[in-house]
Formats: structure tokens, sequence, C-alpha cells
């Protein structure tokens, strides 16, 4: 099932930089892509990612990258490696096309950077008190891909990143998990190939048994799509599935009109699927354009229609942010609250 139009507006940080919050803090993210770019200078065999090779893992515990970053307010809490987290990134291939090549290159240093000091840093940060972090590199679609009719040229693009995807987890599992718990997290493009990976690794399989959590952030999860995996129902059940899509009350994007509701929600406030409102002083901190800066009670939430509702989020200057879709922050809305519930749901697979 092809999830047409839902994409990831992290993607247009260089078009559209006033959906970040902050611009000042954006224009130096960008040059952080350009300075790190020597970083990145590696080349595959035959454009093919080698999972043996760490290059290819843009997180991996066995070298330093920008998941192992921890915000300075947390920099005293005590750390563990109880379980694995398989993060899958979302989509940071938005440059024009190069020769018509719909999905990235490997070795394609400026995207590798992008992905590293956006996503990996802001996003799969958050699950580094407790987990190791795997997130491979994969040939990801180009964000035009989502906007394209669905032809064989889509459904090939979207077949080649999963393949990759599908090498990556294969490969965790033959060399580094040796039976420990997994949580699968992702956000948007990741989070559709997320529930594939799911459905075709743990869903009525043996693997479910190792399955902590599933966080499938900024994408939906309709709900006929699952059978045996269900939607977690409070903050401490394990081998569910927990997934959101955060906008502005009232609000609805063109393209996902006509879901009409068919997708599953959780509040990351209460971890309940129910309608319940949540203040925002159960939102214990966010992390924003500035990664060592914890901003608290930031948002509210509240379920409805098949979207996480919030009232529009306050942090210094927020006046000047006009934005309705917070599709950039699922996350780090709510970044404390999801690291405390990864400790919360470790604990509780651990207790079984």
């Amino acid at each position: 099932m092809t999830h047409k139009c839902h994409f990831d507006l992290l993607c247009y940080m260089s078009r559209y930089v006033f959906l970040l919050f902050l611009l000042p803090a954006l224009f130096s993210c960008s040059d952080k892509y350009k300075a790190f770019r020597s970083n990145y200078t590696f080349q595959s065999k035959e454009g093919n990612p080698d999972y043996s090779d760490l290059h290819y893992w843009a997180a991996h515990p066995w070298k330093w990258d920008p998941s192992d970053s921890i915000p300075n307010a947390l920099r005293y809490e005590k750390r563990d490696s109880l379980a694995d987290v398989f993060f899958l990134h979302p989509t940071t291939y938005t440059l024009k096309l190069k020769l018509n090549k719909n999905n990235a290159s490997i070795d394609d240093d400026y995207t590798n950077a992008k992905t590293d000091y956006s996503s990996v840093l802001y996003q799969a940060s958050v699950f580094n008190q407790q987990c190791r972090v795997f997130a491979p590199r994969y040939r990801q679609a180009h964000i035009k891909t989502f906007f394209a009719e669905e032809s064989e040229t889509t459904q090939q693009t979207f077949e080649l990143a999963y393949t990759d995807i599908k090498n990556a987890f294969e490969y965790y599992m033959q060399h580094w998990n040796n039976g420990r718990p997994i949580i699968i997290a992702s956000h948007s493009q990741g989070s559709k190939f997320a529930e594939r990976l799911l459905k075709e690794y743990f869903e009525n399989k043996a693997l479910a048994g190792q399955l902590v959590v599933a966080y499938i952030l900024g994408w939906s999860v309709p709900k006929e799509y699952f059978g045996s995996l269900k939607m977690c129902s409070d903050s401490l059940q394990t081998g569910c599935i927990c997934s959101w899509r955060t906008l502005r009350n009232g609000y609805v994007p063109y393209y996902l009109k006509s879901e009409k509701g068919n997708s599953f929600v959780t509040n990351p406030l209460t971890w309940t699927t129910d309608e319940q409102y949540a203040s925002r002083k159960l939102n214990k901190g966010s992390v924003l354009t500035k990664f060592n800066k914890m901003y608290k009670h930031t948002t509210d939430a509240r379920i409805s229609n098949g979207f996480l509702y919030v009232k529009k989020p306050k942090f210094p200057w927020s006046f000047l942010y006009l934005g309705k879709n917070y599709h950039v922050g699922d996350i780090n809305l709510y970044y404390l609250n999801i690291r405390e519930n990864v400790r919360q749901r470790i604990i509780a697979f651990n207790k079984k």
C-alpha cells in the first residue's frame, strides 16, 4: 500500500527554513552539512551499501556519530545499553535530482552529512540513554517520488530503498543482535519502510518476542495494516506500536484529507490512544534547533481524526512561527517524554 503524499518536512529545511522555528539556528545547521562533507568521502562498490563497513551506518555503537550526542540538561543521567534500536531516518534527499536518479547515491557526501546532522542528531539521539543505536544509510527515495503518480518507476524507487533497509536489518540480526531486545524506530519515509519491516519480520514471527516497542512516527499506520501487532494502550505495554503525526488544532493538509481518520494514533504525553486532552504541563521537555537547550511545557496534545493535534507551541520567539504542520517536530516536541518512555518500556520488557 502506498501512502501517497505523506512527506517529510524535515527534508524541506533548505527551502522552507522557517518551519524549523528559528532562522539563525537553521542557517548554522546548513553550514554544518558543508563543514562535514569531507568526512563522507568513501566509495562503494557499484553503488551498493556494504553493511559490514561502518561507513554505511549513519549511527552505530562501535563508532562516534551524532546519535551519541546528549543535550546539556541530560548529560549527568545514568546510561545503559539494555536494548538495541534500529532507526530508519526520514527523507534528506531533496536537492535537484541528479541525472534523474530517483534514489540517493549511498556515497553522496552532502546527503549523508545532512542525514547525520539533522535526523541522527535531533531524532536518533533520543534513544541513546538506554539503547545501542543502529541507523543504516539507504538509497532513499527523492522527495519528489512521494508526489509522483504511482507507477512502475515509483515502485522500483521504493523497492530499492527498502531492499537496502532489509539487507541492513538482516546483517544487524546476523552479526550484532545476539538475542537482545529490539526497538524499531523511524520517522516519515523511514516509517513507510519500518511498517513493512515489522510486517515481514515481526508480525506472527518468533522475532516478535524480542520487540520492546515500535515508534512509527510521521507516517500513517492504517487500521487494517497489522494483525497481531497492536497499538500500545499505556506507557508500559511492550511488543506494540506507537505512532503519531503532529498538526496544529483544526488543520488538515490537503494531501491527508482522503484518509478520513483511518489511522491509529498515540498521545505521547499520556501514551494512550483515546481522545482525552493532555495539558502542556505533561510535556517534560522539547529539543528544538538548539540541541543543548531543553524547553519545558512546549505543547499539549489531543488525538482526533487520525492525527495528534496541539495548540501553537510555546518557546522563545514562537510568535514568529506561523506554521501549522509540525511534522518536523514529531520527535523533538516530545523529546524527553519519548526518552523516558523508552526506559520505562525496556524495564517492563526485562521484568517479563
